[in-house]
């Protein structure tokens, strides 16, 4: 089922695909909260409301220095401001975040696909993984993919590609140096509309240009301790988009700034 954000909130047909379930929607996504489809036994209790994650804010606000913007369209399109939170695990195995608006609500996802168990086990006996082929998906609120994202094998020099999910072209992201600042060309059509440039040697925090040179969204790393960051690979990261992007631009900022980590921070372990 669509929703759309001037749909009220209510209990309707989970759009999952589970049969006799419904799934409560808030006004502008779905939500956890799921309820047997039994006729008449009345309506299900609305669910209690959650509010906006502190935790997110505080991120968006004290450490990427982000000022609170208005309400956007509430998509991973439409939104000024998307924090991307990797799951932290001792042993990363897979690459796998959330993505949420400025508030703590999630937007969507990006979940690593197609690793066999033989592609797993390589990537937990060392950093040779960093040089094969991953895949990538961006799904919506609601788990459909929105874009996918293929970065071949390589050896020093990364390059993703990005399509739409039956196929169409989007265009590509393609690393332009492997020392010093690394930068990253934005290309559709075979044209270059835009740019991701590292603002240090570590590369913890991007400007993303336009095909003038025009600073249109900025990458900032958030940290989360020391402990934390020394144990896991967890990346936390905030993209603001300061103004409504054409397509295929916005797509491709979209996409870039979803998956740095998979096309750049494996390789900062190797060059930091």
């Amino acid at each position: 089922m669509t929703t759309h954000s001037n749909t009220p909130a209510g209990w309707y047909p989970d759009p999952n695909g589970a049969s006799q379930t419904l799934r409560y929607f808030d006004g502008a996504q779905w939500t956890e909260h799921t309820h047997a489809d039994a006729k008449g036994q009345g309506a299900p209790q609305v669910p209690p409301q959650a509010g906006p994650d502190q935790r997110v804010q505080r991120q968006v606000q004290q450490q990427a220095g982000v000022a609170p913007s208005g309400p956007g369209g509430g998509t991973l399109f439409s939104e000024p401001v998307l924090v991307v939170n990797q799951k932290a695990k001792l042993i990363e195995l897979t690459n796998e975040y959330k993505v949420m608006d400025q508030q703590g609500s999630q937007l969507g996802s990006v979940v690593q696909v197609g690793q066999s168990t033989l592609r797993k086990i390589v990537r937990f006996l060392g950093s040779i993984d960093q040089y094969l082929t991953h895949r990538l998906e961006i799904r919506d609120a609601h788990e459909r993919p929105v874009l996918l994202l293929t970065r071949p094998a390589k050896i020093f020099k990364s390059r993703v590609v990005v399509t739409r999910p039956d196929g169409q072209p989007v265009g590509e992201i393609v690393q332009q140096n492997v020392f010093g600042k690394i930068n990253f060309s934005i290309e559709a059509g075979g044209q270059k509309v835009g740019a991701i440039k590292a603002e240090n040697w570590r590369a913890w925090n991007f400007a993303i240009v336009d095909h003038a040179d025009n600073e249109v969204a900025r990458i900032t790393k958030t940290w989360e301790g020391l402990a934390k960051t020394m144990f896991t690979t967890a990346d936390n990261y905030v993209l603001q988009i300061h103004y409504q992007l054409p397509e295929p631009l916005l797509s491709l900022v979209v996409a870039t700034a979803l998956t740095v980590d998979t096309a750049l921070k494996q390789d900062a372990r190797g060059l930091g």
